[in-house]
């Protein structure tokens, strides 16, 4: 059994741990309130801007932008993988890793696939295993539409003038704090409509011209949901971060509690020896 000075100092680390780790989930728990907020106001919009894309570009062929929705074989796909710039998130950072290896090895097995990270942690361990054409951990530092949109004008660039047939996003989709879901989710080329449901709702008066709608519409629709990706991964990360730290801080609560158990029976078991040595030479003494 370790001395009662090691206990000590064990139990004094430990609450150490635990002011750090409790400071931690109150500033998560800050930011995600104001992250949960924004995505949240954001979703309906963005659902709808995604509609009216998938009904326009029904009517697209021949028109111009139609090359966001022209389905090519693949050959060549550039996977956007979305992950954070810091760690103490638990598994939220392996399980987009771990999405991107699978959907690299099983889904695109025999197609050459590039990848373009944003979040330092995803960039760190892809980057040793497959071609990364750029990197964007920057953004969080300020993320804004403006900048966000910077991102989806290079894909829509590398799309439209071919040097890549597909483009998907991977990220962490917001459901709660404690609860990410991870999706795999195709920018590039744009979905066509897969019910006549929706196909017949296309028929919309175009004012003042299909043609200024499609380059308004299209370009700006990806742009946001580019940003709504980032964005849900961004509250994903503070939730997941709140959500460790809350357990760190629990098991180090649960940690320290045995210790001083076992200190306080050390003590006692050093305290006990004592008397009894007292006793002992006390009858010594007496004999």
């Amino acid at each position: 059994m370790a001395n009662l000075k090691e206990i000590r100092n064990r139990i004094t680390s430990i609450k150490s741990t635990m002011q750090i780790t409790s400071a931690m989930k109150m500033v998560s728990a800050a930011k995600l309130k104001k992250a949960q907020d924004a995505i949240t106001a954001m979703r309906p919009y963005s659902s709808k801007l995604t509609e009216l894309l998938q009904n326009l570009s029904a009517t697209l062929e021949g028109n111009t932008g139609g090359v966001y929705s022209s389905q090519r074989e693949v050959s060549k796909v550039l996977l956007v993988v979305v992950t954070s710039n810091r760690g103490l998130c638990g598994g939220f950072n392996s399980s987009i890793v771990k999405e991107t290896l699978k959907t690299i090895t099983e889904k695109y097995r025999g197609v050459v696939v590039e990848l373009l990270t944003v979040g330092k942690k995803g960039d760190d361990v892809l980057a040793k295993q497959y071609t990364v054409i750029a990197n964007n951990n920057e953004i969080f530092d300020n993320l804004t539409f403006e900048n966000s949109a910077e991102i989806a004008e290079l894909l829509m660039d590398n799309y439209a003038n071919g040097t890549y047939d597909k483009i998907e996003l991977i990220y962490n989709q917001f459901k709660n704090a404690a609860t990410q879901i991870t999706q795999v989710e195709q920018f590039l080329p744009i979905k066509p409509i897969e019910t006549e449901d929706v196909t017949a709702n296309a028929d919309y008066i175009f004012e003042p011209s299909k043609e200024d709608i499609v380059l308004e519409l299209i370009p700006k629709s990806l742009k946001t949901q580019l940003y709504k990706a980032i964005r849900d991964s961004f509250a994903s990360e503070h939730g997941a971060r709140m959500t460790a730290m809350h357990k760190a801080t629990d098991n180090a609560k649960e940690l320290r509690d045995d210790l001083l158990l076992t200190y306080n029976k050390a003590r006692q078991a050093a305290i006990t020896n004592e008397i009894l040595e007292i006793v002992g030479g006390a009858e010594a003494l007496n004999s």
